[in-house]
């Protein structure tokens, strides 16, 4: 069984996978190390890191070549996320799909929320580009490769459930694996959203989010850390350097 298929797996077990999140080879061998069955990389940490804010600043050679040096020294699935494509156009968009398929990666988060402009990209031109991108990787031997379509219809809708119940089933129609709605927190919308899209619900963690338990026993089929480990490491190295400097003793470090 490849890489793609073992990613596939996980999302089909009755167990809820939880995904860690990597930014760079340091976070994912910890992940690994951990006992992470997968790993997603996430561009705003990736970006942070090399001090851009989010949002496709940088440029997509450089996701890649990210991606790779964790791909090449982690033995688990890794995802890769790269927001709406990092790309003007379709043709770009699948390029830079098939780049990452071409060098190992199981799968792909992609969302819907425009770069340039405010709200949801149009409907039918994401189902559009999903079907290609699902296309292309079919006509290039990535039968099983996992597209995880994201809909942000939580943090730019006025009629967010509903608004993404749309979404979500047109996407999978369109060729998606699995649907993301960061944001969805009400129990009651999380199993009602699990029941009606047929395809695995991704969550993302957040404050009064946490339990994997509670989230599979809801029908959420993946949870995603997002920033969550990259912004509590942050907290962490900022207050150990604070409190090295201001005591002027280094012991806290051989604790």
């Amino acid at each position: 069984m490849n890489k793609i298929q073992e990613f596939k797996v996980l999302h089909q077990s009755n167990e809820l996978l939880l995904l860690g999140v990597a930014w760079d080879l340091f976070s994912a061998l910890s992940l690994e190390k951990a006992g992470f069955k997968a790993i997603g990389t996430t561009s705003w940490g990736i970006a942070k890191s090399l001090g851009y804010p989010d949002g496709e600043r940088i440029e997509f050679d450089t996701i890649l070549n990210r991606v790779k040096t964790i791909l090449d020294h982690v033995n688990i699935p890794v995802s890769a996320d790269i927001e709406s494509g990092y790309g003007k156009d379709e043709n770009t968009i699948v390029e830079n799909v098939l780049r990452l398929a071409d060098i190992g990666v199981a799968g792909i988060n992609i969302e819907d929320s425009r770069k340039n402009q405010a709200g949801l990209k149009p409907l039918n031109e994401q189902c559009r580009l999903l079907s290609k991108i699902r296309g292309a990787l079919e006509k290039s031997g990535y039968k099983d490769f996992y597209i995880n379509a994201r809909t942000d219809t939580y943090l730019l809708s006025m009629d967010p459930y509903n608004e993404m119940i749309v979404q979500a089933q047109a996407y999978v129609e369109a060729g998606a694996s699995g649907i993301f709605v960061p944001g969805l927190k009400d129990d009651n919308e999380i199993k009602a959203a699990a029941e009606q899209i047929a395809a695995p619900l991704n969550l993302m963690s957040v404050p009064g989010l946490t339990s994997c338990k509670k989230l599979q026993e809801l029908g959420v089929k993946r949870l995603s850390l997002g920033g969550a480990l990259y912004r509590k490491l942050q907290s962490l190295l900022d207050t150990c350097a604070a409190q090295i400097y201001e005591s002027q003793d280094t012991s806290l470090l051989f604790d």
